[in-house]
């Protein structure tokens, strides 16, 4: 069995005690932000449930959201829009998001696990890959950043009712591809991604 409190241990052994884990979510989707979040918890706190967003069902995922949001000493999210995703590719997005969400804690961190993210920043990093499944504190800020972005695109499936965004989360599927090709894209669609970006291509083509 994993402990999840392996990487935190170590540093706490060390004397670090303001550990921030952080994760992002909706880098694959067609549609909406990257968010990213990152969460400090008090010393050897573990959380029963508490794995990779992506393992949980999502009424797992919305009362583990309250118990991290109750239990944090601090936690912080920021979103990166689908236009500054279009400008500076998702990879640079997701990295700003997380180091955005990193300067919103309250408490500001002796250390930063990440979600296998280099980050520029002036606390020491540490990229773990698959860290959400490794560590608690990436973990805990994957649920975060997932409920956190899913509740956002419930709201724009509210405000864009044909493309069903409150099912697929902007995620690439048959049926969201099915609306973009019957409904156009919308203001919160990435035009930098496949296969939007192509078929805004056919259609310059097609205008001229």
């Amino acid at each position: 069995m994993i402990d999840l409190l392996a990487y935190e241990k170590e540093l706490y052994s060390e004397g670090i005690e303001y550990i921030a884990g952080t994760d992002e979510a909706g880098r694959g989707p067609l549609a909406g932000p990257v968010v990213a979040a990152a969460v400090i918890l008090p010393k050897n706190t573990i959380i029963l449930g508490v794995n990779d967003s992506k393992q949980l069902t999502e009424k797992k995922r919305e009362e583990l959201f309250d118990i991290i949001n109750e239990k944090a000493l601090a936690v912080g999210v920021a979103f990166v829009d689908n236009e500054k995703i279009d400008e500076i590719n998702i990879l640079e997005a997701s990295r700003l998001a997380m180091m955005e969400a990193i300067k919103k804690l309250k408490i500001k961190p002796e250390y930063v696990l990440s979600d296998a993210m280099k980050m520029n920043i002036d606390v020491p990093v540490k990229p773990i890959i698959k860290g959400d499944a490794l560590s608690e504190s990436i973990a805990a800020a994957s649920i975060i950043a997932k409920v956190t972005r899913d509740r956002y695109m419930d709201e724009m499936d509210l405000k864009y009712p044909n493309y069903g965004f409150k099912k697929h989360k902007g995620y690439p599927t048959k049926d969201h591809i099915e609306a973009i090709k019957k409904y156009g894209i919308t203001p919160i669609h990435r035009k930098t991604f496949k296969p939007i970006k192509t078929m805004l291509i056919e259609q310059l083509e097609f205008d001229f």
